[in-house]
């Protein structure tokens, strides 16, 4: 009888583990497989078990292509199983081609006269996926948010950051999630970050490769109308719960999608966006209306319409039916584009509930709220 053994952690069985088992059983007669118990897995990967070691001992053993399970429970890292090996004495001893403990098992393997086996990676029956990603998705969120910027824009793109400006931006609602998704998408709402955060993944990371900032995800992430220090990374300088906002938030669509890392490289008035950043930041902090529409309207007036973007709903530069949409009587305090602008929503202060609501009556404008999530 050829006995092959295998180790490793497999806190979370999945299907690459089970393509493992079977190309390792096809190597001899006899499948031997070692897991780490919950102490080694502790003490080296820092992190609880998912089930008691008796359930996982059952579940592995349960696979038809597995003929024997033991528990590393050695304390030496990378060689938990050692115990079993040398007892066991198997002919082959079978790891992936990432293997990092590859010459300490090497040096076992002479000891017993066994063979160590580097399987090559084969095409993958399934998706693939690692227990960390597991994890992060079972953590994720059944929903979240979506967020609108009111200044600062482009200052958390780390290569337009600027020491001493801010950012500032508040999640709102109605939230989304992975099945209902109420909004319009490539919409200037921060749509990529909640899709990250909804999938377990670092949306932070997963935005800065895409060439773009790193509001969306974290603001997405820690809720609430905030104000960030401009920088490589997010620094959270101040967290209000909104509600000076509350009755008086509302979107208008465009009927434009945007493409924001497609706008990262035009030029812009980098001066003007950090002014009224600062306005903004003042708002925040005096929990302000007025002044937080103030921040707006520069950041529309003096960035946006100067970057060439098409008058909104209440402009007075506003012609056909841009001219028209509001009803008679409407007037905003502000309103902007979100996001890098050039279509998709612009975000609308109102100065009381009754004026915001009866813009919403009318198409393309829809009410929304501030969103703190309570943790």
């Amino acid at each position: 009888m050829t006995r092959v053994f295998v180790s490793g952690c497999y806190d979370i069985v999945h299907a690459g583990h089970l393509q493992f088992f079977r190309e390792a059983r096809a190597l001899g007669d006899h499948l031997t497989v070692s897991f780490a118990s919950a102490e080694v897995l502790w003490l080296h990967k820092h992190r609880r078990s998912s089930l008691p070691d008796d359930h996982k001992r059952a579940l592995l053993a349960g696979l038809n292509m597995v003929d024997e399970v033991v528990i590393g429970d050695g304390l030496e890292e990378g060689l938990d199983f050692k115990e079993h090996f040398l007892r066991l004495r198997p002919a082959i001893l079978a790891v992936t081609e990432d293997d990092k403990y590859a010459q300490l098992k090497r040096d076992l393997c002479a000891q017993v006269g066994g063979r160590y086996v580097v399987l090559p990676k084969t095409p993958p029956q399934f998706s693939p996926v690692s227990t960390t990603q597991i994890v992060k998705f079972i953590r994720a969120p059944e929903e979240a948010p979506l967020r609108v910027d009111f200044a600062g824009g482009w200052l958390d793109v780390p290569r337009f950051a600027r020491a001493g400006a801010y950012v500032v931006n508040c999640a709102i609602s109605p939230t989304v999630s992975l099945r209902d998704w109420s909004f319009e998408k490539n919409a200037g709402l921060g749509g990529s970050g909640a899709w990250a955060l909804l999938n377990g993944k670092d949306g932070v990371g997963s935005e800065l490769d895409l060439g773009v900032g790193w509001q969306d995800p974290a603001i997405i992430s820690e809720t609430g109308l905030c104000v960030w220090r401009s920088g490589p990374r997010p620094e959270l300088e101040l967290k209000h719960n909104g509600d000076f906002l509350r009755g008086h938030l509302a979107l208008y669509w465009t009927g434009t999608p945007h493409n924001t890392p497609d706008l990262a490289k035009l030029p812009r008035n980098y001066d003007a966006i950090a002014r009224a950043a600062a306005t903004a930041r003042d708002a925040v902090w005096r929990s302000d209306l007025a002044l937080l529409a103030d921040a707006v309207r520069q950041s529309y007036s003096n960035v946006q319409r100067a970057e060439g973007m098409a008058p909104l709903p209440g402009d007075p530069a506003a012609t056909g039916v841009m001219s028209t949409v509001l009803p008679a009587g409407v007037k905003p305090l502000a309103w902007k584009y979100c996001g890098g602008g050039f279509g998709g929503y612009a975000v609308y202060l109102f100065s009381s509930p009754a004026q915001r609501d009866a813009a919403c009556a009318r198409p393309n404008f829809r009410p929304i709220e501030p969103y703190l999530a309570t943790r």
